[in-house]
C-alpha cells in the first residue's frame, strides 16, 4: 500500500461538484481522509474562486493506473480533457504525492512540481499531513508550510466538510 495525497479543486458549481468528487474518491478509496475546504481566488487567469482540499488515501495503484483513475472522477464530475488549461474549472484532482516516489513521467512529476508554490495545494496538505516528510528527505510538510511567503495569497476557510459527503 502507498500512501497518497490528491488536490482537489472546482470553481464551477464548486461546493456541489467537490462533494460528488468526495463521494467517488471514498467509494474508489474506502479510507479516504480529507483536509478542510478552503475558498481562494482563481490562480493564472480571471474567474470565480476556487474551492479546494487534499485528500490522502491508501492505495496499491501504481502511478499509471492511479492517474487514469484520477481522470475518471474528473470526467464524472464534468470536465473533460480538451477544457483549457488556464480557465474554469470543474473538477481538478492533481497527484500531489504519491509515498516516497521522486521522479516522474510523461503527465506528471512527483513530488509535484509546484507543490509548495501554491497555497490552495500546500496550506490544506500541511493540514492533513504536517508530520510528513517531503520527499526525498525533508524537511516536514509542516516546516516547509512555515516558510510558506502567504502575504497575497488569500486562502478562506470553508464550513464545507469533504469527510461527511
Amino acid at each position: 500500500m502507498v500512501q497518497a495525497f490528491v488536490a482537489i479543486g472546482s470553481n464551477l458549481n464548486p461546493a456541489a461538484r467537490m462533494q460528488q468528487a468526495a463521494r467517488a474518491l471514498r467509494q474508489r478509496f474506502p479510507d479516504a481522509r480529507f483536509s478542510r475546504c478552503y475558498r481562494n481566488p482563481a490562480f493564472g487567469f480571471d474567474g470565480p474562486d476556487f474551492y479546494n482540499a487534499v485528500v490522502e488515501f491508501s492505495t496499491t495503484l501504481p502511478v499509471e493506473a492511479l492517474l487514469p483513475a484520477l481522470h475518471e472522477i474528473e470526467a464524472l464530475c464534468g470536465r473533460t480533457r480538451a477544457d483549457p488549461k488556464w480557465g474554469g474549472r470543474k473538477m481538478d484532482l492533481d497527484l500531489l504525492l504519491y509515498g516516497d516516489l521522486v521522479g516522474g513521467a510523461p503527465g506528471y512529476t512527483l513530488p509535484r512540481r509546484d507543490l509548495t508554490r501554491r497555497v490552495y495545494m500546500h496550506g490544506p496538505l500541511a493540514e492533513l499531513a504536517p508530520r510528513r516528510i517531503f520527499p526525498p528527505c525533508g524537511p516536514t510538510i509542516a516546516e516547509l508550510w512555515q516558510q510558506f511567503p502567504r502575504a497575497g495569497h488569500p486562502l478562506e476557510p470553508l464550513a464545507l466538510d469533504l469527510n461527511a459527503a
